[in-house]
């Protein structure tokens, strides 16, 4: 791979620059992923065997400060209409996925890896079933590199199109919740249509990512794995204590709506991350 020629300290130096200008709102989540996409085209990712690691540590602790401005009332009854929604989005994507895999001959454990990642929260799917059915490390490229780019065009696509057929916030966020893959293009997208979206695809969002627990059970079973070990998605339960305490403790206002704050530019920053993620590698495989 070559790349124009700059000397180390110079390249972390642009990417620092380009997560810095994250913080300031003339930078939204879609410019954000287009912005570390292009910028890894260019000079390539000084950062990229800790990326990984930080975008999903960032992208947990932003969901988690999320929770500081949601109620939890609203917050049940939000799950409740989306409960039917998503056990059918998730049920029908996963059958029609392994038909479409075997249709276009895709092998095996990449389309199951693909059709997961479509029906559940993208990369985090797929990274909690690499284990159970040993995965080789070109299927997995392939299956992230695959929701990675179909995430990307809805992050740009969805709010045009939420505004196009004149849908409610609350709609919209349902819509994104259930149509896109990883959680961090869910909340980018719906933060770009509204403060109700935003939290309606949050909320709804992370009742679909528990369902990674019974789908890593029956995939063990399916793939005769009985030994690996499931993954949990333990940062949910922080989401909801943060709603706890927001919903029972509204005297703390201004430091909640400061943790808000703070969490919806990390989600901006971990978009970012995203886009660099994106190697030309990466792309030449899907």
């Amino acid at each position: 791979m070559t790349f124009p020629q700059f000397s180390p300290n110079l390249k972390k130096g642009i990417y620092l620059l380009g997560i810095t200008l994250c913080l300031f709102p003339f930078i939204s989540a879609p410019l954000a992923l287009l912005s570390g996409f292009i910028l890894t085209q260019f000079i390539g990712n000084p950062f990229e065997k800790i990326s990984h690691k930080l975008t999903k540590i960032l992208l947990q602790f932003s969901i988690v400060g999320l929770g500081f401005g949601m109620n939890l009332t609203d917050a049940l009854q939000t799950g409740k209409e989306g409960f039917l929604f998503t056990i059918g989005s998730i049920t029908t994507t996963l059958i029609l996925g392994i038909i479409l895999g075997k249709f276009l001959r895709i092998p095996r454990k990449t389309g199951f890896l693909i059709s997961a990642g479509t029906a559940i929260c993208g990369g985090s799917a797929i990274a909690a079933l690499t284990p159970i059915i040993k995965a080789r490390e070109s299927e997995i490229s392939v299956s992230l590199a695959t929701i990675f780019i179909l995430n990307s065009i809805a992050l740009f696509l969805f709010p045009f199109l939420g505004h196009l057929f004149g849908m409610s916030e609350t709609q919209f966020g349902m819509w994104c919740a259930i149509a896109i893959h990883d959680t961090s293009s869910v909340v980018g997208a719906a933060q770009r249509f509204g403060d109700t979206a935003l939290q309606v695809a949050t909320t709804v969002k992370l009742q679909r990512a528990l369902w990674i627990i019974p789908l890593s059970l029956a995939t063990s079973f399916i793939f005769k794995n009985k030994e690996s070990r499931i993954s949990i998605p333990y940062f949910i339960f922080l989401f909801v204590l943060a709603m706890l305490w927001n919903s029972y403790f509204p005297d703390f206002r201004i430091l909640n709506d400061t943790i808000v704050l703070i969490a919806k530019k990390g989600l901006v920053v971990t978009l970012f991350l995203i886009g660099a993620g994106l190697t030309r590698e990466s792309l030449k495989k899907t």
